[in-house]
């Protein structure tokens, strides 16, 4: 009897959100309101940064900052091409345009050595974008530097880092502003949505403002208000950004366990790297002074070693039953990225390599040691019996 089809991402979701969410519906408010608030604040606490902003995804919270820092036409932002696309059309939305830089092969995030060549010989950029892939923290000193040295901004893409952190100090302390994704295979989820973090009062103003409408209060504070219900004033062009109240309860229990699910994520990543030694690929490297929060766990191939390639390990894995998935297809060959700005797959070498290597294995906290094993051993017939 076949066993039963085991899929690459399955949310975490206990009794404790599916109450809060119950009484939330119950309550008649479902819209951002006092549940959004109090996510907002402990999530601020959590992170250790005074402004914490709901919005309905990392990407809009991208956007907003952006647009908070003043982003405009004829703007360039920095970042890297091995990312989902959201991090770099962000910048379009403001006409802003979006510079690569390739990879660091060990941790997929941007090589600080390549970025500052093209600090140096690129002019126009106002911000660093950073991506700290699967949850491996980028070099942010590093980084940081840079942005001080050319006096730029950093917006960070933490869509993948809750809650990892560099150097003793949680993802969201770093840059100007910080976005996190709550999708529902990351790492704390809320559906859809995520959530912006900086220390900058104005930025903070701005993004509030923006992120419903441009309207100078929103729903919950013309609620609370001495001024009548009905009024509100629209200050700016705004956007419709805001997070749901269903969203934040489900969101306040998910970010208590933040930590307790990270642990089971990084027990079986050392499940996985123990158990895939001796195999022709690369297991991912965890930066000595870092915590990874485990989003993705991505392997790379030896193609070298194969008779077969990635595509066809996804398949064989698909016939095992057993979901795998791919983080990412570089953004330079993607056929907007491509054909806008004319890039070839060799423009980002190491980011081209690495994506026709890289398969993700599954990773979430309900896995049991039993299905981790599964896919180690599935893996391990796999590839042994495909050895040049």
């Amino acid at each position: 009897m076949n066993e039963a089809f085991l899929p690459f991402a399955v949310p975490c979701i206990g009794e404790e959100e599916i109450n809060e969410v119950v009484n939330t519906l119950r309550s008649g408010w479902l819209t951002a309101g006092p549940k959004t608030q109090q996510f907002e604040q402990e999530f601020s606490t959590y992170v250790g940064m005074p402004y914490a902003l709901t919005v309905n995804s990392a990407t809009a919270g991208l956007h907003l900052a952006l647009e908070a820092i003043g982003v405009g036409a004829g703007d360039k932002i920095i970042t890297s091409p091995y990312t989902f696309t959201a991090t770099a059309e962000v910048a379009r939305y403001l006409g802003a345009d979006p510079i690569f830089v390739d990879i660091d092969r060990q941790t997929f995030n941007i090589d600080t050595k390549k970025l500052a060549h093209a600090l140096a010989t690129t002019t126009g950029i106002k911000v660093i974008s950073p991506v700290h892939f699967a949850g491996q923290a980028c070099e942010m000193d590093t980084i940081l530097a840079l942005a001080k040295q050319y006096q730029l901004k950093v917006v960070e893409d933490a869509a993948h880092a809750l809650p990892s952190q560099y150097k003793g100090r949680l993802i969201g302390q770093f840059g100007d502003v910080t976005a996190y994704s709550f999708y529902a295979t990351k790492t704390v989820t809320t559906g859809e949505g995520g959530m912006i973090v900086t220390a900058n009062p104005e930025y903070a103003k701005r993004m509030k403002i923006m992120r419903l409408h441009g309207i100078s209060r929103d729903a919950f504070d013309r609620s609370s208000s001495s001024l009548p219900s009905w009024y509100y004033e629209v200050v700016a062009p705004g956007f419709k950004y805001n997070m749901s109240d269903i969203a934040s309860a489900m969101g306040i229990h998910q970010l208590r366990k933040a930590e307790a699910l990270r642990q089971r994520r990084e027990a079986i990543a050392k499940q996985y790297t123990e158990g895939l030694q001796g195999l022709p690929l690369t297991t991912p490297y965890v930066a000595p002074d870092n915590v990874h929060a485990w989003h993705l766990y991505v392997i790379q191939l030896t193609l070298e070693a194969l008779k077969i390639d990635r595509n066809l390990f996804i398949e064989r894995m698909k016939m095992e039953r057993i979901g795998t998935s791919v983080h990412f297809i570089p953004l330079h060959i993607q056929p907007y990225w491509k054909e806008r700005y004319g890039f070839e797959p060799e423009d980002f070498p190491i980011a081209y390599d690495v994506y026709q290597r890289a398969v993700s294995l599954p990773i979430y906290p309900d896995m049991t040691d039993a299905q981790v094993e599964r896919v180690i051993n599935a893996t391990r017939r796999i590839l042994t019996g495909a050895l040049r």
